[in-house]
């Protein structure tokens, strides 16, 4: 099993960067740049245990998944939201995006040996790619897929010439809104009060969503995970800091007049 102390710790990648690489365990085959539409991606090596039984329409086609991706974990950091929420989602393909090229490969390399440890039996539905979701979400997603996006202790920006890197913000709100299906959830984390408000007032803001209910926060099995089993939120524990939560709900697009 790879260690987290081995991995460098550069603290954010380069939020802008236009090229996107996605280094890979030897195990799996390389790719080399983002895909060019939702059905342009190759997620067989990533996801093998789904690989459909029937070859794709064309030899340039990738091979198809029994289902699609339906859990996003954005910033995963070193996988341990992914890692926590894989045996408690076992239908659902879970999906770790991550910038920092070093975190990428530790987390895949997690991955490999806990489906190893486990005889193939458990993790199958877990991977992580390397990728901009700032630049790219829609590039891997198609309208309506996903069923959970989470946002676990994102970077807070702090100067106000930075807060455009926010990962909550109008524009990418709407492309979460995209991708996200009526009834589908952003969850967000973070220790940081001012960043939490910023959250909670843009994703109020936005007219897809509407926030849950505190009383169906506290009822989500998959909050109590968020707040307790991702590397930093544990270091929050540690040092007896606050965790601010806030869910939204993608609400049903209005019907054209």
């Amino acid at each position: 099993m790879p260690r987290i102390k081995l991995v460098s710790r550069d603290s954010h990648g380069n939020d802008f960067i236009d090229s996107v690489l996605m280094p890979t365990p030897s195990q799996i085959t390389p790719l080399n740049s983002i895909p060019s539409s939702p059905e342009a991606m190759d997620w067989s090596s990533y996801y093998p245990a789904y690989v459909a039984d029937t070859p794709p329409v064309e030899s340039t086609h990738p091979q198809k998944l029994t289902k699609d991706v339906e859990v996003v974990d954005i910033g995963c950091g070193f996988g341990g939201l992914l890692v926590a929420l894989a045996p408690l989602l076992p239908e659902s393909l879970l999906l770790g995006l991550e910038i920092r090229t070093s975190v990428t490969q530790f987390v895949q390399e997690k991955i490999w040996a806990l489906r190893e440890q486990n005889e193939g039996k458990l993790y199958q539905n877990a991977a992580c790619i390397r990728a901009n979701t700032m630049k790219f979400l829609p590039n891997f997603f198609k309208k309506g897929q996903l069923s959970k996006i989470f946002i676990c202790f994102p970077d807070p920006h702090f100067k106000a010439r930075k807060h455009k890197a926010r990962i909550v913000s109008t524009t990418l709100n709407s492309e979460y809104a995209y991708a996200l299906r009526p009834g589908g959830i952003v969850y967000t984390i973070t220790d940081v009060e001012a960043l939490h408000h910023w959250m909670v007032q843009h994703l109020d803001a936005h007219p897809s969503f509407e926030r849950v209910s505190e009383e169906e926060e506290e009822k989500d099995e998959c909050v109590k995970v968020m707040q307790n089993e991702t590397e930093e939120g544990k270091k929050v524990a540690r040092n007896k800091g606050q965790k601010f939560v806030a869910l939204f709900r993608r609400i049903e697009d209005p019907p054209w007049e």
